[in-house]
């Protein structure tokens, strides 16, 4: 960044921090060589991050000659977050540190028709416990990270217009939870959060990806150019009301006819089952069945399969990504839903675009959800601004 001009921020103590975030040990004299700062720059920077706690000595590197110069590197276990993944009728939490280590996680079931007050009160009393049960005092939270079945304005934290969540628009979930923690709360969406965690995790040499979550409804995750994509209002990836060819007469729960989410949804397919005469209550028994070698259910799930791919094929065409990742209920029923979505996505999308897609299962699992949303927390607490922030 250049200094002297209107608006312009000097590069501090945060940016430095950013080259040992990777957890490599280095010399003063290599970050002097990095950074092109003076070496009593750097000095006095190390010596900042250090008294915050965010870096520590890592012994010392091979001498060419006199003294052994000493390195420092990343020290992620100084602080926690707390990761919320909030589903319909699920909630997972867990305490990482600033690395997404887990240190202690909870799988509970929690409505979330109950509304903002009491679920966040939930939240904090958990959390608080789950951080207890890490050894870890809310002295030592660097932030929260939350994610709710529905859409979410980021910059503010409120959700907007949830079709699933009565009582929860333009709630002001940040305030309400930074009440019981003293730590800055971030907010999106579960499938965001799902699509952070697996790149994150599960391919960080990966610039390009899609995560579509499967469940009761259809959404998609976008990373772009190694970031996450929210869209103007936060509604990018939505793709669960994108209208599905041939599929007009089936009413969605949104007013329109023939979304993606009405007619391949783990809830849609579910209800298709439960109409041909099999016993079927849910999303999980359509996994179940599948899993059991039932044709009629593997045969909807694989066909719920193409009608994804149909909408995916416009968007590979949009997008060109690298990876797409299916996570959701229904990719657990295995290869049938994916063998769907493949076999349109490869016939219908350009060669070019497709000459080395992958789609492939979640490997984070039903843990993406969380583990993205403490990485968000992370992300946060570690950002050039904050880290200057603590060490000014």
């Amino acid at each position: 960044m250049t200094e002297g001009v209107v608006g312009a921020r000097t590069p501090g103590s945060g940016d430095l921090f950013q080259l040992l975030r990777d957890g490599r040990p280095r010399t003063r004299a290599e970050l002097a060589v990095l950074t092109g700062q003076a070496r009593s720059t750097v000095a006095g920077r190390i010596d900042a991050l250090m008294a915050t706690g965010l870096i520590a000595p890592a012994g010392e590197a091979t001498s060419t000659g006199g003294r052994p110069p000493a390195t420092f590197a990343f020290n992620p276990a100084s602080q926690v977050v707390l990761g919320v993944d909030l589903g319909a009728t699920h909630a997972r939490l867990a305490v990482t540190d600033l690395a997404s280590n887990v240190l202690a996680d909870l799988d509970a079931p929690l409505a979330i028709a109950d509304g903002p007050g009491p679920v966040l009160g939930w939240v904090a009393e958990t959390g608080t416990k789950l951080l207890e049960t890490a050894g870890r005092s809310p002295d030592e939270l660097a932030g929260v990270g939350l994610g709710l079945p529905g859409p979410v304005e980021h910059a503010t934290g409120h959700p907007n217009n949830p079709p699933i969540m009565p009582g929860w628009d333009d709630a002001d979930v940040p305030g309400l939870l930074g009440a019981r923690f003293d730590a800055p709360v971030l907010v999106d969406n579960d499938v965001n959060i799902m699509a952070l965690g697996e790149h994150r995790l599960a391919w960080p040499e990966v610039a390009d990806l899609i995560l579509i979550k499967v469940a009761t409804g259809i959404g998609a995750g976008i990373i772009a150019d190694g970031a996450l994509r929210r869209g103007a209002q936060g509604a990018a990836g939505d793709v669960g009301h994108v209208a599905v060819p041939g599929a007009e007469e089936v009413v969605c729960r949104c007013g329109n006819v023939g979304c993606l989410e009405a007619v391949a949804s783990a809830q849609a397919v579910a209800a298709h089952l439960s109409a041909a005469g099999l016993e079927v209550a849910g999303p999980a028994d359509v996994v179940a069945l599948v899993r059991g070698g039932d044709v009629t259910a593997s045969r909807a799930v694989r066909q719920a399969g193409r009608e994804i791919g149909a909408v995916l094929a416009a968007t590979v065409s949009l997008l060109n990504p690298s990876v797409i990742v299916v996570g959701g209920i229904l990719a657990e029923s295995g290869e049938h839903l994916l063998a769907g979505i493949r076999e349109v996505v490869y016939r219908r999308s350009l060669p070019l675009a497709t000459q080395h897609l992958r789609i492939v299962v979640a490997r984070t699992g039903a843990q993406a959800g969380v583990l993205g949303a403490a990485a968000m927390a992370a992300d946060h607490a570690l950002s050039p601004a904050a880290v200057d922030a603590r060490t000014a």
